[in-house]
Formats: structure tokens, C-alpha cells, sequence
């Protein structure tokens, strides 16, 4: 059976908005494994994550203050049928990205991040994965809100896809 994830990052509630749309809750619910790379803003989100997911892997973002930071680490990992993921809040800028997260992960196969809000898909030099799912509250300069689906089936990262958020 192949395994469905959801992954999203820059939640910033309840600054950016009062709650998450239902259509995210409801990604997030039927969902296997859901990936959190930081910027939660308040850890009244994270019991409310923790409430709905089948299987959480969240980590700290630099707008995460001292509850979310002593309850959730700054970089996670896990192994799903094979593939090694790694979940970290930032990268640094984008030029050079690649090698760097190259270098800071040598032994994932994927990289979920956040911090920029922008939507991002590439593949290291070494076949790193690198994955940020975009904010699904805060577009900035994005012309929508996101988040990513994708699956894990036969020991490989398939059907990633980015999924504009419509608002309630």
C-alpha cells in the first residue's frame, strides 16, 4: 500500500489566519504521515496537528517561540519503506541551496523545508530531494496559498504534487 503525506510549512496561525482551510484539514486527516516544517506561530496548532494526524514529523521554525521549540526538535527524520527523509525549518538562500542541503544531509533522500513561503522542487547533485510546500496561509508574493501531496509507494518518493489552498 502506498503511503500518503502531506507536507506544508509557514502555517503562521493565528497571525497569518484564524485557522487552516478545511480542505488541508481534511489532506491532513487522511493522510499517513503529514511533515511540518516550522513557523507554527502558536503550539495551540501543534495539539490540534497532533489531534488529527495519523503520524506527525514537525520541527521549529524561527516564529516559533519557546513552548514549540522545547516540544518539537530543529531537525527530524524518518524512514518510510525506505526512503530517508529529513524535515528542517531553513535552508539559506536559494543560490547554492542545493550543495549545501547536499552537504547538511547526506544520508536523506528527501528534504521537506520552509521559511521562504515559496514553493520549491529540485534535485541535488547527489539526488537529494529538496521539497518546501509554500505557506498555506501566507502567499507573499506567490500568486496562491500551498501545500504538497505526495506518496510513498515501493520504496520511492512518488506523486508529488503542489496543491493550491481555496480559501473556506
Amino acid at each position: 500500500m502506498p503511503l500518503n503525506l502531506i507536507l506544508l510549512a509557514d502555517t503562521h496561525i493565528p497571525r497569518r489566519a484564524r485557522d487552516l482551510p478545511e480542505q488541508l484539514w481534511s489532506a491532513v486527516e487522511n493522510a499517513d504521515v503529514v511533515f511540518h516544517a516550522g513557523d507554527w506561530a502558536e503550539a495551540a496548532l501543534l495539539d490540534e496537528f497532533e489531534r488529527r494526524s495519523n503520524r506527525l514529523l514537525g520541527v521549529f521554525g524561527n516564529n516559533d517561540g519557546p513552548e514549540l521549540r522545547r516540544r518539537l526538535p530543529e531537525t527530524a527524520t524518518a524512514n518510510l519503506d525506505g526512503v530517508r527523509f529529513a524535515v528542517v525549518h531553513e535552508t539559506g538562500p536559494a543560490k547554492g541551496r542545493e550543495v549545501r542541503c547536499d552537504a547538511l544531509f547526506p544520508d536523506a533522500d528527501v528534504l521537506v523545508f520552509g521559511h521562504s513561503h515559496i514553493p520549491w522542487d529540485t534535485v541535488s547533485p547527489n539526488g537529494l530531494r529538496l521539497l518546501n510546500p509554500g505557506s498555506p496561509t501566507d502567499r507573499r508574493r506567490q500568486p496562491a496559498c500551498t501545500f504538497m501531496e505526495a506518496k510513498v509507494d515501493g520504496g520511492q518518493l512518488a506523486e508529488v504534487r503542489l496543491v493550491t489552498v481555496q480559501r473556506d
